[in-house]
């Protein structure tokens, strides 16, 4: 027997794990996309090669195996399911679907980007198992856990045979692009990168700034461009990011708070030169100055000396984001994840 049926057969044996065979489920509980979401796909579609997984809820695509409210209540009343909460409410009808009897053991990820609350403590004691994603976070949870970062697709998220023409199929302006991905809003820090880069593009005309996200306030936005004297490209939200990953040469990662982002692994697999405020795990995933560059949240200057640097030297730019690509390949690849989650669900399991 060989391929996806082998693989099944086997468990995890593959990872070194002698996992129970348990059908594994991923709720996702919530009315729009988020970070999380894609997390959820992701992981889902990775752990789908070694056994039987299937989500539950909205906002995931059809190609992954869904399941039914109805069809999780019958099989948890004859066979042992795990349920992976990622947020509050999924915990709670985790919880409550054990309360009346389903075989349900519970595993939590925390993704708050701050400490949790009394209440998200409370559910936590409802948890088979924790899971969070950086040792700061480790902390935040006040209860035992384990820490597993996120991965990534590396064979999707990869550099570009030609940057320079990639970033020109994009459409906009100029030779090299440098800019901020993730929803447009102050706490992710595009004002400060806006304060930052404003100086430096008089005399390095072949750069353009780029903030790709959703933007709800437009006027706040609006207003960060007239900073730049109409240079800023305001893209929008996009789907796929990634081509826009391919195109950037310097992905800035100016964020206030992050429990895990995977803007920044996303774009160190792509190859791009990153860099970002150093904010609960960013020191864990970019050596500075190695794969990447570091400044403290809100430090204009830190961060426009840093740029002044990189814009001056496409050479750099090039070595440190082929660096970042390297270190994604070893360590970042969501096979990593896949495998630290799976002795997750043994533990939770025994």
């Amino acid at each position: 027997m060989t391929g996806p049926a082998a693989k099944r057969a086997r468990g995890s044996d593959e990872y070194g794990i002698a996992q129970r065979a348990m059908l594994i489920v991923h709720p996702h509980l919530h009315p729009r996309r988020s970070g999380v979401t894609a997390h959820v796909e992701l992981i889902a579609k990775a752990q789908g090669e070694l056994g039987e997984v299937k989500v539950l809820g909205q906002q995931l695509p059809p190609s992954l195996p869904h399941l039914t409210w109805g069809e999780l209540w019958r099989r948890s009343g004859r066979e042992w399911v795990l349920w992976h909460a990622h947020r509050n409410n999924e915990l709670i009808w985790g919880a409550l679907l054990r309360l009346l009897g389903r075989k349900l053991r519970l595993v939590y990820t925390s993704h708050s980007p701050r400490p949790v609350g009394r209440f998200t403590r409370f559910l936590l004691r409802f948890a088979d198992q924790v899971v969070t994603l950086n040792r700061i976070a480790a902390e935040w949870v006040h209860h035992p856990s384990t820490i597993v970062q996120h991965g990534v697709d590396l064979s999707r998220f990869s550099p570009p045979d030609d940057r320079r023409a990639a970033f020109e199929a994009l459409g906009v302006p100029g030779r090299h692009g440098v800019g901020v991905v993730g929803r447009v809003r102050p706490n992710k820090g595009q004002g400060d990168f806006v304060e930052a880069i404003a100086p430096l593009l008089e005399t390095h005309p072949e750069w353009t700034p780029v903030l790709v996200g959703l933007t709800k306030d437009t006027g706040w936005a609006e207003g960060l461009k007239a900073k730049t004297k109409g240079r800023l490209v305001l893209a929008g939200e996009h789907r796929d990011v990634v081509p826009w990953y391919r195109g950037l040469s310097i992905l800035v990662h100016p964020s206030y708070a992050e429990a895990f982002s995977m803007v920044l692994i996303e774009a160190m697999a792509a190859g791009c030169c990153v860099v970002a405020t150093r904010i609960a795990a960013v020191p864990e995933v970019i050596e500075d100055g190695k794969t990447g560059f570091l400044f403290e949240p809100g430090d204009v200057e830190g961060l426009r000396r840093i740029l002044e640097r990189l814009l001056a030297d496409p050479g750099l730019v090039e070595t440190v984001g082929r660096a970042a690509r390297a270190e994604a390949e070893r360590r970042r690849g969501i096979e990593h994840e896949a495998k630290a989650l799976l002795a997750v669900y043994q533990r939770a399991a025994t």
